[in-house]
């Protein structure tokens, strides 16, 4: 029952990563747009991705007007996925050991 609910989980949170990647490809590729943050879109987008890119833009510098801090965000996010399902792995195996 336990492996049942952690599984669940594990599926909720791996899925809300892949829906999170998906908002920061159209929060990137918006950038590219003339007004594509003034829309309603955008606008949804800034309060969702912008504190997650935010903190990468404070360590990562820019290359002329280019700013690498969605790609290294965007990458962060990959190995935040890989220790999350690091961590899961690590639950299932102490639970199936123990009963």
């Amino acid at each position: 029952m336990v492996v049942q609910i952690l599984s669940a989980i594990f599926r909720l949170i791996m899925q809300g990563i892949d829906l999170y990647r998906i908002a920061l490809v159209v929060y990137f590729l918006l950038s590219w747009m003339p007004g594509g943050y003034q829309s309603k879109l955008g606008q949804i987008l800034i309060r969702i991705c912008e504190p997650y890119v935010g903190i990468f833009r404070q360590f990562v510098p820019s290359i002329g007007m280019v700013s690498l801090a969605g790609i290294v965000a965007f990458f962060a996010l990959n190995f935040i996925e890989y220790g999350v399902e690091a961590v899961f792995q690590l639950l299932y195996q102490l639970l199936t050991q123990m009963g």
